[in-house]
């Protein structure tokens, strides 16, 4: 591993030379406490890095070690009915270190110790390929757990296991043309800044029935499709986000609190655990995956939260499950991004949000859709992101943004939300 110093700290930017192989988004470990960090700049032999822990105590000098590997989120059971921060570390055990998160601690993200019980859906001698179901868990009383075959391998079956395992015990192996044997597990692992392949997009045609009226009935949105909920403060955006992961037609929620107000998501952690799924009447929490990043944690975690929540959405829907994803809010993220911008000194767009604010939102919300996924599944995911202009001012760069690229709009009035109308939807308006 590459080993740099640190030349200059400017909040949750580090810089460090000394990193000659180092590459675009890989993942660092930044001083004596071995910080998470991620290269996003490379240039005249010096790095800049986003470190997603606070930097309270780094100083120049200190050494900055490479993992020669990207920022990658871990997928397989053990998600549903979970909740983790940003960089997908389970909440519950870092609970377990203290009333704040320790600096520099890495817990893996599923639970290395508890044993799934493995179904297998094929024998030996089959013929696999990337996204086919090899075997199923039953993970939780609502939703199968779909063990799939890990993107761009294929080959022959030549062994194939039945029983309890681990997510890090070998289930079977395949072997390829070449003659390579490749060892098959319960958990895979993926980049999240890289969206995770499918045969083929379609265009939408079922509605995703979110149980509003005003919203099913004038304004709705696809399964497959994207939304946005602009609305000043106090509107009751998260309320319908909310409403929307309650009763929703979907069949698996992941909800994204990227740095909002830490009494909001600490209603989400003590409210959905006790709802009833509709459908079942068993815990929502069954079927749902929590990302909490409040606003008092680093401000470069808020981004990577955004493509963890996403990332994990889009396994689910490889399984051919319908998946609903919330993010609230989205101007959160924008404002991270206009943060770090600024301390990379880059020039400003408007309002000093990035230039490159419309492709990022734009990458975001295109890896929604309904899609014919690996292993000829046909699944969607819809993503409704609510967006916090300042002021409740709609010409807003990030809610102008979200408007090119979204195809469904929910703009709450404030007036009628004061009113306790609500969804605070005008739909005369």
């Amino acid at each position: 591993m590459e080993e740099g110093r640190i030349i200059k700290v400017s909040g949750p930017l580090v810089q460090a030379e000394g990193m000659k192989n180092a590459r675009m988004y890989d993942v660092v470990r930044v001083g004596e406490a071995k910080l998470i960090g991620e290269i996003i700049r490379i240039g005249g032999g010096i790095v800049s890095i986003q470190v997603y822990e606070e930097t309270e105590g780094l100083k120049v000098g200190d050494p900055v070690i490479g993992t020669g590997q990207p920022l990658i989120v871990e997928l397989g059971p053990g998600l549903l009915s979970n909740i983790f921060d940003g960089i997908q570390r389970p909440l519950s055990m870092l609970a377990t270190t203290g009333d704040f998160i320790t600096k520099g601690i890495q817990i893996p993200a599923l639970d290395r110790e508890k044993k799934w019980d493995f179904k297998s859906l094929v024998k030996k001698g089959d013929m696999v390929s990337g996204g086919d179901i090899i075997g199923e868990v039953k993970e939780t009383g609502i939703l199968l757990h779909k063990i799939m075959v890990p993107p761009g391998e294929s080959g022959e079956v030549i062994n194939i296991k039945q029983g309890s395992f681990t997510v890090e015990e070998e289930i079977g192996r395949i072997k390829r043309e070449d003659g390579k044997e490749v060892p098959l597990f319960l958990m895979q692992k993926w980049p999240v800044r890289i969206k995770r392949p499918v045969k083929a997009k379609m265009p939408p045609c079922e509605p995703l029935v979110t149980g509003q009226r005003v919203i099913d009935t004038l304004f709705p949105v696809l399964k497959g499709g994207t939304a946005c909920i602009p609305g000043p403060f106090g509107s009751g955006k998260t309320v319908v986000l909310h409403m929307i992961a309650k009763w929703a037609n979907s069949q698996v929620v992941v909800y994204i609190g990227c740095g909002e107000r830490g009494n909001e998501m600490a209603d989400v952690l003590i409210e959905f655990p006790e709802l009833k799924d509709p459908a079942t009447g068993r815990p929502l929490m069954e079927r749902t995956v929590l990302i909490a990043n409040t606003s008092n944690m680093p401000v470069a975690a808020r981004e990577a939260s955004i493509y963890t929540g996403i990332t994990i959405a889009e396994y689910f829907r490889d399984m051919g499950y319908s998946v609903a994803l919330m993010a609230d809010s989205t101007s959160r993220w924008a404002e991270a991004l206009r943060e770090i911008s600024g301390r990379l000194e880059e020039m400003p767009g408007e309002e000093g949000y990035p230039a490159y604010l419309g492709t990022s939102v734009a990458s975001f919300y295109e890896r929604a859709g309904r899609s014919l996924c690996l292993g000829n599944r046909e699944g969607t995911l819809s993503v409704i992101g609510a967006v916090s202009p300042p002021g409740g001012d709609l010409t807003d760069p990030v809610v102008q943004m979200t408007l090119k690229v979204v195809k469904v709009y929910w703009g709450l009035d404030d007036r009628l939300a004061y009113q306790r109308h609500f969804p605070a939807i005008n739909w005369l308006t």
